[in-house]
């Protein structure tokens, strides 16, 4: 399979390798929950990360979803629009300020989600069940590590 790692040799910077494999692994798996979550359910993975959001914190602002789904504010009051149509999230004015929005998962909203959740860790589990316990462990503790050297680079304006 060819993928963005293919015209890199060993000799070059590890920095980018690493950057280049994490990109491949993300696609792969982006392109992987995708194509599941349309077979199966006839949904976006856009939709299950919003139903997903909701299922987390009920109640949340058009701007709270925005910052959590790392999205513009336009794509989520679209995406927002289309669920209300569907009746599976619902929206109300905020109560300390009426120019928000805060919008929170209906009965059937949760119904849908609940009957995906599984199925979606069930792919996830298939996808990186290559890694042993301890692998998985090891390989979440470095990439907090970087992680936190993003963050750390960003706010000292290292990255610009």
């Amino acid at each position: 399979m060819s993928d963005l790692e293919s015209a890199l040799q060993d000799g070059d910077q590890p920095e980018l390798r690493t950057w280049l494999r994490l990109l491949t692994c993300s696609t792969l798996i982006e392109q992987q929950v995708r194509s599941h979550l349309r077979r199966r359910f006839n949904t976006t993975l856009p939709r299950f990360d919003m139903l997903a959001q909701l299922d987390r914190g009920q109640n949340l602002t058009m701007s709270e979803l925005s910052n959590r789904l790392m999205v513009s504010n336009g794509n989520v009051t679209g995406l927002i629009e289309r669920l209300v149509k569907e009746g599976l999230v619902s929206r109300s004015p905020a109560p300390d300020d009426r120019r928000s929005q805060m919008v929170r998962l209906t009965s059937k909203g949760q119904r849908a989600f609940d009957a995906m959740l599984p199925v979606h860790n069930g792919w996830i589990e298939d996808m990186i069940g290559g890694l042993s316990g301890a692998e998985m462990k090891q390989l979440l503790a470095l990439l907090a590590k970087l992680k936190n050297s993003l963050i750390d680079a960003k706010q000292t304006g290292d990255l610009t």
